[in-house]
Parts: structure tokens; C-alpha cells; sequence
């Protein structure tokens, strides 16, 4: 006689596991790693990007300081902070050929079939830009200090966050030119090189529009940049007047403008 041995009851183990949902702070830290790593790991890209303000520093400084009789320090004390924001500019506006690669090569494409919510994408990249501004930043100031720089250190911090917010808005407008142009590389470069001296010559970076024409003086008021060159400049000399609110509202409302105009832009691309 054959007996049946009763097993205790087990519970099945689920095929399954269903994963746990990410919040939208960890999408953004994930597409924010995801961009930073080519820089951690090659960071001669950082370097190379200071080739450009490096030229300007060393070939228009000296023409600036023979001809406005200032004297060195005072010349790089109003030069410097205006090349910083011309570094901002130029780094962060041609961030939107690294989003028209991936659109190419289909990484783009893997990247919106992932969990990870569609704007997550555009802000994770935007505040990527802040640390290669930042990094560019203090290497300029770096270099100008043994040229009679005068670091104002509250001043120049206030004024290294706002840059990093303007950097956000811009590569943000940047990474949205991009998915508007899609595969047309030659758009996209049009419209960033149309902008770019315009908005570079209207904002005083490299001169004064303090005397010039009543046309261009007015379409330097409507440049967001302008007021964040004067409030650079104030910063780095330690005055915390109102050119110093102003440009950082320019910053916050060029941040804000980018962001939401990316994040509309790759929610109607994806679908």
C-alpha cells in the first residue's frame, strides 16, 4: 500500500518581478550621468572648449588695454567676465549636434522606448551643461590671475550661478533646435551662427554699447545677455547692486524659457 506524503504548502515564486517605479528626480539623474560620463572620462573635451576664449583672452585683451588707457587690472576686471559669458554661449549653443548625432544613430530612438519620462531627457542634458561651464569657468578665471585679475570670491561664486543657469537655458534652446531640425545638420548650424555673433556683439562682451547708435543701443535692451555681461561685471567687483538682480533674472528667465520650450518639444516628437 502506497502512502502520499502531503508537502507543505509553498508559495509560487512570481515569473515576474515588476520593478519599481523611478521617480522623475531619478530620471533626471540618470539622463544627467548618462551625458556626463563621455566628459568624466575624456575630459580633454573640457580643455579644448577653452581654446577659443583663450585666443580672445590672449589676442584681444592686450589690444583692449592699449587702447582704453584703464591698465591691465582694470581691463581684464571688466574684459574677463564678459569672456566667460561668451564662453557660456559658445559651449552651450552647440550642445544640440550631440542630440542631432544620437538622432542619427538611432540612440535617440532607445533612449524614448526607456522608462525614463520623455523631459526627463531634455532637462537631465540641460543641467548636464552647468558643469562644463563651470569647469571652463574657473579655468579662465585661473589663467587670468597672475594678470592682475581681482577675485572678488563672494562676487565671482554668485556670478559662476548664474552663468550655470544661463548655460541650462541655452543648451536647452540648443538640444530643442535640434529636435525641431532633426536629421538637417546644415539648419541646424544655420540658425545657431545666425544668432550667435548678434546676440555675442549686441551684449557688450567684447565692447561697450553704451555709445553707440540709438537702433543698436535698443536691441542690446532686448538681449537677455546684455544684462547678464553687466551683472558679471558687477559681481566680479563685489557690488551687489541691481545690474546684479537683473542679470540674474535674465539667467533664471532664459533657463526657465529653455527648459519649457524643450520639454514641450520632445513630448511632441515622441508621440
Amino acid at each position: 500500500m502506497s502512502t502520499v506524503t502531503a508537502s507543505a504548502p509553498t508559495t509560487a515564486s512570481p515569473s515576474f518581478r515588476a520593478a519599481r517605479p523611478t521617480s522623475a528626480l531619478d530620471d533626471v539623474r540618470t539622463v544627467f550621468l548618462r551625458e556626463l560620463r563621455p566628459l568624466i572620462h575624456e575630459p580633454f573635451a573640457l580643455i579644448f572648449g577653452m581654446v577659443q576664449p583663450l585666443f580672445f583672452l590672449a589676442l584681444f585683451a592686450p589690444l583692449l588695454i592699449a587702447t582704453n588707457g584703464l591698465g591691465d587690472a582694470a581691463s581684464l576686471q571688466w574684459f574677463v567676465p564678459g569672456l566667460l559669458v561668451m564662453s557660456t554661449l559658445f559651449a552651450t549653443s552647440m550642445t544640440g549636434s550631440n542630440l542631432l548625432q544620437e538622432m542619427q544613430t538611432g540612440a535617440h530612438e532607445r533612449m524614448l522606448v526607456t522608462p525614463v519620462r520623455r523631459w526627463s531627457l531634455i532637462v537631465g542634458r540641460a543641467l548636464k551643461e552647468s558643469v562644463p561651464v563651470l569647469g571652463q569657468a574657473v579655468l579662465l578665471i585661473a589663467v587670468s590671475l597672475p594678470f592682475g585679475l581681482d577675485l572678488n570670491v563672494g562676487g565671482v561664486v554668485l556670478g559662476l550661478l548664474i552663468l550655470s543657469l544661463l548655460g541650462i537655458g541655452i543648451g536647452a534652446l540648443s538640444y530643442t533646435l535640434a529636435l525641431l531640425v532633426k536629421d538637417q545638420d546644415w539648419v541646424f548650424w544655420m540658425v545657431q551662427q545666425t544668432l550667435l555673433f548678434p546676440l555675442l556683439l549686441l551684449s557688450g562682451m567684447l565692447l561697450p554699447t553704451d555709445d553707440g547708435p540709438g537702433w543698436l543701443r535698443a536691441l542690446a535692451a532686448i538681449n537677455p545677455l546684455t544684462y547678464v555681461v553687466d551683472a558679471e561685471r558687477a559681481l566680479f567687483n563685489g557690488d551687489l547692486t541691481t545690474a546684479a538682480l537683473w542679470g540674474a533674472l535674465a539667467a533664471v528667465g532664459t533657463a526657465i524659457v529653455g527648459l519649457t520650450v524643450g520639454v514641450r518639444t520632445i513630448g511632441r516628437s515622441a508621440g
